[in-house]
Formats: C-alpha cells, sequence, structure tokens
C-alpha cells in the first residue's frame, strides 16, 4: 500500500513544557479515509498541523508524499480545514469560493467550473448567492469545506469537519469522503466522535498525546474483542465499556 504520511519518533512541545505529542511513529496510508480519533484536548490538532506544517518540531520527522513536512512544493498537493471557519462573512458563497479559487492560481476560464463543481460536492448550490453571515453554522462549515477542495488536493486534511452537522449532512458527507478517497484523493479526518471512526478505512486512537492504535475499525474491533470501535478505545485505555 502506498503511502501519505510518514511520522517517526515525533515529539512536539508546545509552550516551554506540554508535550502535546510524545514519541509518535506511524505511517498513513494513501488514498483513504484515515481517522485521528480520540478525546477533546488530546493531540489530535497538533498531529495534523504537523503534517501541514504549521508547527515546529520539537524532534522526530514528518514526511508528506516523501518530502519534508512544511515543503513549499506540498502547497499545492495538500488542503487543510481548520475548525476555525476560513470564510468572509461580507461576501456571498460564491465570491468566497471565486476569491479562493483565483488565490489557488486556477485560470480564470475555469473557475466557474470549479465553482459549480464544490457547489454541487457539498450541496450548497442553492445558497450560492447567500452572504455567508446569514448561514447557519452547518452550513457556513460546508462552505469552508467546499474551499478546502477546490483544486482537488492530494491530501485533503480536515479537522473536526462535521461538527454541528445533522445526521443527513454528516452521511452525505462521510459519502462524499469516500467517493473522494475512491478516486484517488487521501483524506485525513480528526473526530473525537467514536461511531465516525467507524466510518474509516484506517484508524489512529489518540490519548494523551499518544497513539493507542493504529489499524482499521475490523482489526480494532478484533483485538479488543469488542462490538463497536468505542468499546474498544474504552478497552484498551482499561474503564469499562
Amino acid at each position: 500500500m502506498d503511502t501519505a504520511v510518514k511520522i517517526k519518533n515525533l515529539t512536539i512541545v508546545l509552550g516551554d513544557r506540554f508535550k502535546a505529542l510524545k514519541n509518535v511513529s506511524i505511517d498513513l496510508p494513501a488514498g483513504k479515509m484515515v481517522g485521528v480519533i480520540g478525546p477533546s484536548g488530546t493531540g489530535k490538532t497538533t498531529l495534523i498541523r504537523g503534517i501541514v506544517g504549521r508547527l515546529h518540531i520539537t524532534s522526530g520527522t514528518i514526511n508528506v508524499f516523501d518530502q519534508p513536512a512544511g515543503t513549499p512544493s506540498l502547497r499545492k498537493q495538500i488542503n487543510y480545514m481548520t475548525q476555525e471557519l476560513s470564510v468572509y462573512p461580507d461576501l456571498t458563497v460564491r465570491e468566497n469560493l471565486r476569491y479562493f479559487t483565483i488565490m489557488d492560481g486556477q485560470a480564470r476560464k475555469h473557475i466557474n467550473a470549479t465553482i459549480t463543481r464544490v457547489l454541487e460536492a457539498v450541496d450548497m448550490i442553492d445558497k450560492a448567492t447567500n452572504l455567508v453571515s446569514s448561514l447557519s453554522g452547518g452550513e457556513k462549515q460546508r462552505v469552508s469545506l467546499a474551499i478546502a477542495l477546490i483544486g482537488s488536493p492530494k491530501l485533503l486534511v480536515l479537522d473536526e469537519p462535521t461538527v454541528g452537522l445533522d445526521p443527513v449532512l454528516r452521511e452525505n458527507l462521510w459519502e462524499l469522503f469516500a467517493r473522494l478517497a475512491a478516486l484517488g484523493h487521501s483524506l485525513i479526518i480528526t473526530s473525537h466522535s467514536m461511531d465516525e471512526a467507524e466510518r474509516c478505512d484506517d484508524l489512529v486512537l489518540i490519548r494523551n498525546g499518544r497513539v493507542i492504535a493504529h489499524s482499521s475499525p475490523l482489526e480494532l474491533r478484533q483485538r479488543t474483542g469488542a462490538k463497536t470501535v468505542e468499546q474498544g478505545f474504552l478497552k484498551l485505555v482499561g474503564a469499562k465499556p
């Protein structure tokens, strides 16, 4: 299996003392939905910020497509959706997408087609002319995801992309993620929701800055003798399911 991200002996210290990640070594497969799962404050966002090159690495290495994380040539290959909304509230949805498409360097003759493609992907065609400030929280989240889809990146890194969304839209987005993976895109998706972990091809379970498991959901359930990923996680940390 091809590898999108190789992490070896990674430690990241935030501030003067806090070890957000502690000696992490994992290989993340390409062309798959990789879930980085764990409770809030456990190191998930620190890990993906390291992968996209936004954090200083205290020790160890991160390589993305065989290049050190943060290498300028990776910028066109990776799109990162943060928990903070990456949208301008005083612009319409289409104006936001047009701005970010231009910033991506796409030829003007392709801009409208790109905007239509990403609007269809996140089911926002009917909201294209709405001001972002008038949208619900979930709709703003979808606009941020549409922005991340611009350019058809090789690697999509999504930090809690389904937070605040209704069950139907969450289902639609996971179907979209699966289609993107089937087309060869690599996805790294953080979540604290164990039911979402079941949807991933590959799981990285994190607790207190350490990787406590890395496998498929099926392998995790078989290894722990659990019926669900959540029960498996609880067994691994020594808690009662």
